[in-house]
């Protein structure tokens, strides 16, 4: 079996590549693509429009129904601002713990998964093992799609995929799904002394605004007290806002951003219905005083949740290979496991290191957590050479 060390060079390799999501995350790819072919595994991408980022795929054993998918994302969030005690895209060990940008979030997971091919390969694997590997995670699980499409469309059933979000190696069987909206506010500009003359777009953005903090506080008023969730309900948060340049000149353009985050089954676009109905009728009364005025709402994703399956295969699989004898548990950031599950797929959350460290500065994983992580695998490899 190969050691913890070779999945460290294999971290540091991968952390070393600066995948934040406005970048392309092609270097990284090639690295693995390069690292697979060394070992004699195929691989094929699902590149975004342009090419300037791709999912990659690669499969370790027989084309059979019935492998398990590891799958995980290969962006991080940025740094930018953030008082990092060292150079976030070198592994740092520390206290047992290893820091980086990604360690945990999700760079880790990758690391144990790729460590781990050697040895499936070694095991004349009876059953295949999928990698399937992400791109624009962090920015609305927007890669994730037209990977599954090809996992749906080109492999053999799997009966398991496992999302190595970080969930301290224990199972996670459901997240709320995420929708991320941009408006934009157009007014007219003009002196403030003389409202009659212009639009202010910062005015009419504030009422957007408050209609949106009152179905905030409505949620949270409506929530499910048996729900898992921490919080319990749908949450809605305004996160930017823009606008304005002079406090004497009626604003041209307001733009604030909020993201909706719903236990399964809420639909984000219903609990907003009243929300949509509203800026239409701001954006036609708006453009009556001024035809260049309005409002524009765009939804920038819409990332499904996951809900706990019934006597779950991929639960129970994730269990089984990770010790873990604990209770349900649900987690209340988005992921990319809602969508594995839309399409047809019994799916779980599992893999190494603390959601509390995921996106902060020194973000880390304790060593301990990858420890965890490679027993994971040595039981993935023996299940995977088992004729059960």
């Amino acid at each position: 079996m190969s050691s913890l060390g070779a999945t460290r060079e294999i971290l540091q390799t991968l952390v070393g590549f600066d995948t934040t999501s406005r970048n392309s995350n092609l270097a990284l790819i090639e690295w693995v693509e390069a690292y697979l072919d060394r070992h004699g595994v195929a691989h094929r991408r699902a590149p975004n429009a342009d090419g300037s980022k791709t999912n990659m795929l690669a499969t370790v054993g027989p084309s059979l129904e019935g492998g398990a998918v590891l799958s995980g994302h290969t962006d991080v969030v940025p740094v930018d601002g953030q008082p990092w005690t060292s150079d976030p895209f070198r592994i740092v060990e520390r206290d047992g713990r290893l820091y980086g940008r990604g360690t945990c979030d999700m760079k880790g997971f990758l690391a144990l998964a790729l460590a781990a091919v050697p040895d499936l390969i070694a095991a004349n694997p009876c059953k295949p093992v999928h990698l399937a590997f992400s791109y624009d995670e962090e920015i609305g699980c927007l890669g994730a799609p037209s990977l599954i499409e090809v996992i749906t469309r080109e492999l053999p059933k799997p009966a398991f995929v496992i999302v190595g979000e970080p969930t301290d190696m224990v199972a996670v069987n459901g997240h709320k799904g995420i929708a991320n909206f941009n408006v934009t506010v157009t007014g007219r500009e003009a002196h403030s002394s003389q409202t009659q003359q212009g639009v202010s777009a910062v005015m009419e953005a504030v009422g957007l605004m408050a209609s949106l903090k009152s179905l905030a506080e409505r949620m949270e008023q409506d929530a499910d007290p048996a729900s898992p969730f921490t919080p319990k309900g749908a949450t809605l948060t305004i996160g930017i806002v823009h606008g304005g340049t002079a406090g004497n000149i009626l604003a041209r353009e307001c733009r604030f951003m909020f993201d909706l985050r719903c236990p399964p089954p809420l639909d984000p676009e219903i609990l907003l219905k009243d929300f949509f109905s509203q800026a239409q009728a701001l954006d036609a009364r708006l453009k009556v005083r001024a035809p260049e005025a309005g409002v524009r709402v765009e939804m920038l994703s819409n990332v499904p949740g996951f809900a706990p399956e019934p006597d779950g295969p991929a639960e129970r699989f994730a269990r089984r290979l990770a010790g873990d004898n604990g209770p349900p548990r649900a987690v209340s950031f988005a992921a990319e496991a809602g969508q594995f599950q839309r399409a047809g797929l019994s799916t779980i959350l599992c893999g190494p290191g603390s959601i509390a460290q995921a996106h902060q500065p020194d973000e880390f994983v304790e060593i301990s957590q990858m420890e965890r992580g490679a027993a994971f695998m040595r039981r993935l490899v023996e299940w995977s050479a088992s004729a059960e």
